[in-house]
C-alpha cells in the first residue's frame, strides 16, 4: 500500500487540495503538502516542480497536482526525469494511467470537478497497480527516451521505476 503522498496546488487549486488533503489523512496516509495554502495568486510551475521532484528523488511515493485545468501541473512535472504524470480527468483514465503507465503523480483540474469526482479519482488511483507485462516493455522505451534527451535526477530516480 502506498503510505507517503505529496500535494501541490496553486491558487485555482487550493480549495480542491485542501479536500483531498484530508480524505487522505483521513484513510491513513502521510500527507506532505508543499502548498499553496491560500487563495492568493501563485506560479503553478513552482508548486508542479516541488512535487514532480519529490516523487523523483523519491522523498514520497506518489504525487498529487492541482491547478484550474490540471494541464499546466501535468506538464510542469513531466519535464522532472523519472516522474510519469496523467492529467485524469475521470475514472477510467485514473485507472489506466496506474496500470498501463505506472503514473507516479496525478493531475486534477480544481476548476473541471467536485470533490467528490475528484477523491473518486484519487482512491481509484491509489488503489490501481501497474499490470507490467506488454507495459513494461513500453515503459522501459519511456525510459530510454528520457535517458538519451534529459537529465538523470542526483541520487539517482532518473527512471523512477522499481
Amino acid at each position: 500500500m502506498i503510505s507517503t503522498v505529496a500535494l501541490g496546488a496553486d491558487h485555482a487549486g487550493f480549495h480542491l487540495k485542501e479536500a483531498l488533503k484530508g480524505w487522505l489523512i483521513d484513510h491513513g496516509y502521510q500527507v506532505v503538502d508543499y502548498g499553496t495554502h491560500s487563495t492568493e495568486p501563485v506560479d503553478y510551475p513552482d508548486y508542479g516542480a516541488q512535487v514532480a521532484e519529490a516523487v523523483a528523488d523519491q522523498k514520497v511515493e506518489r504525487g498529487v497536482l492541482v491547478c484550474g485545468t490540471g494541464i499546466g501541473m501535468v506538464i510542469t512535472a513531466n519535464k522532472v526525469a523519472g516522474v510519469r504524470a496523467a492529467l485524469c480527468p475521470d475514472l477510467y483514465t485514473a485507472r489506466m494511467s496506474r496500470e498501463h503507465n505506472d503514473a507516479n503523480v496525478l493531475a486534477l483540474g480544481g476548476r473541471l470537478m467536485g470533490p467528490e469526482m475528484a477523491l473518486d479519482i484519487l482512491r481509484i488511483w491509489l488503489e490501481a497497480d501497474f499490470s507490467g507485462g506488454r507495459h513494461r516493455r513500453r515503459l522501459d522505451k519511456i525510459v530510454d527516451l528520457e535517458r538519451r534527451h534529459g537529465t538523470p535526477r542526483p541520487g539517482g530516480g532518473s527512471d523512477g521505476l522499481a
